[in-house]
């Protein structure tokens, strides 16, 4: 099966080949007709990402039907993070060698640099989907995101969201220490839509950790839950492509 595709933005799947590597050892990427996707789930069960970048994201994009393929997280990782802000990222899958073949393409020098991944062996089985109404729903800006766990993250290990009307409140409370985050509709949210009435839960901010890094994969992001339900986090990628990024509550 033949895969060729390029990424116009390589910075910008750093982020997201980060954020893959703190959840799984490896990636099971699927390639057809309509793009590239990726579902992983963290050994604990406790958080699921699943990627989907469509066809049209990419400045090229072939593929012979559909065909699927692993790589190691961490390797993956390893080779994203030589993309510079210039670089376009280019995948080819080479299947007769058993490996995945990574250039970084210069769009201002025409300098080409490549890495060679070599596949892992076992069948991509897609994870079921999620399939979940959440009643509250936040849009605001990834990197209020990004402020707002790392905040939480100096005072303990665990964070409580509570939605009531047109708030949402963001608390970590501990012993010795005390935060608390108050965001309505434009301060700094773009749009809070509550369906439910009040609604709290809590999450492991360990758990969060890996969202920071697809925070610096998009401008903006969904933020979904209810009542002691999971957290559905939804980052916008460059041209269509969608981060998503469950974790469980604590009870």
């Amino acid at each position: 099966m033949m895969f060729k595709a390029i990424y116009p933005n390589a910075v910008k799947f750093k982020y997201i080949a980060q954020t893959m590597a703190k959840i799984t050892d490896d990636v099971p990427f699927t390639a057809s007709e309509e793009g590239l996707s990726a579902s992983v789930l963290s050994p604990d069960k406790t958080t699921m990402t699943v990627l989907s970048i469509p066809s049209t994201a990419f400045e090229e994009f072939e593929v012979d039907g559909k065909t699927s393929f692993i790589v190691s997280s961490s390797e993956l990782n390893r080779i994203a993070r030589r993309g510079t802000r210039n670089n376009s990222i280019e995948f080819l899958l080479e299947e007769e060698e058993r490996r995945l073949r990574v250039s970084f393409i210069d769009e201002k020098t025409g300098l080409t640099r490549t890495f060679y991944l070599q596949l892992r062996e076992g069948v991509v089985e897609p994870l079921r989907e999620i399939k979940l109404e959440l009643p509250v729903s936040v849009r605001m800006l990834a990197s209020d995101f990004k402020d707002l766990l790392r905040d939480a993250k100096i005072v303990g290990d665990e964070i409580e969201l509570v939605a009531e009307g047109s708030r949402l409140e963001a608390r970590c409370v501990t012993q010795q220490k005390e935060y608390y985050n108050i965001m309505e509709e434009g301060a700094p949210l773009i749009s809070i839509m509550n369906s439910g009435g009040k609604a709290s839960a809590r999450y492991s901010l360990d758990a969060l950790q890996a969202a920071l890094k697809a925070t610096s994969a998009a401008e903006s992001m969904t933020l979904e839950f209810g009542q002691d339900l999971p957290l559905k986090l939804v980052f916008e990628l460059p041209g269509g492509g969608v981060l998503t990024y469950w974790v469980a509550p604590r009870v």
